[in-house]
């Protein structure tokens, strides 16, 4: 017992600084797109063409990337010219699904606030129901981990419950196939009003590499209300738990 207290007192405090102090993150992390319209061809739709998930298309003759619809591939196949590169900004969480689509001059619209009803009443306390619906385990992995001593998810007031009756939204990872509709709604169900509902990585978002396949619903957007869009494949810790915080108003709204 006296070695394992003297090992916890050896690693001193490791809860990160976050939000606080921006996270350090690696080089190799892809974050948010960035677009180069310079390193165009005349007429060349080879990105579009290309990403074999539709995430990318001509918008009034600009490039457009659709957040919602991308995989952040390691290998990007998009753009052979040096077009589409990413970031390591962690910053993607959003309100409204339009708010997804980016250009070379338009970012994303990070998340606002709750109105000030919901946010006076769930900005020091905020219970979820995490609902996998359908997902690969790497979305409800990075959901997970923001329980761990490194987040400390609950020094937010922000918990994870296990009966929707206490919580006061759900938190959908997944593309929701038919098996999990009826369970998806009779959960939402369940949660008391008011409530939100948090739509967490490109499966829940639109589908992700099922989209439009026959059994899925492409996401929970299609079936319930959808209050937080947080995207990615999966998303990082930092970028759930940074949509998480400006949803309850506890970062600013401008970037």
């Amino acid at each position: 017992m006296l070695r394992i207290l003297y090992e916890r007192f050896q690693q001193g405090y490791r809860t990160g600084p976050f939000p606080r102090q921006e996270p350090q993150l690696p080089d190799r992390f892809r974050g948010l797109p960035r677009l180069h319209p310079d390193q165009c061809a005349p007429g060349c739709r080879d990105c579009a063409e290309r990403c074999p998930f539709g995430a990318i298309r001509r918008e009034n003759g600009k490039i457009a990337l659709d957040l919602g619809r991308c995989l952040f591939c390691a290998d990007c196949p998009a753009c052979p010219h040096g077009g589409l590169e990413f970031s390591t900004d962690y910053r993607l969480a959003v309100r409204r699904r339009q708010e997804l689509t980016i250009t070379a001059d338009r970012g994303p619209e990070l998340a606002a606030p709750l109105d000030q009803p919901l946010k006076k009443l769930f900005g020091r306390s905020f219970k979820l129901r995490q609902v996998s619906a359908g997902g690969c385990n790497a979305c409800e992995a990075d959901v997970n981990v923001l329980g761990t001593l490194v987040f400390d998810l609950g020094r937010f007031g922000i918990q994870f419950v296990a009966s929707p009756r206490h919580a006061d939204g759900i938190l959908v990872t997944g593309p929701v196939p038919e098996n999990m509709r009826e369970a998806l709604l009779a959960t939402y169900a369940a949660v008391p009003e008011p409530k939100v509902v948090i739509a967490t990585g490109a499966c829940a978002i639109g589908g992700g590499p099922f989209i439009d396949a026959p059994e899925v619903h492409n996401g929970v957007g299609n079936i319930l209300p959808v209050d937080l869009f947080i995207p990615g494949c999966p998303p990082h810790p930092y970028t759930i738990l940074d949509g998480l915080l400006r949803l309850l108003g506890r970062r600013e709204v401008a970037r």
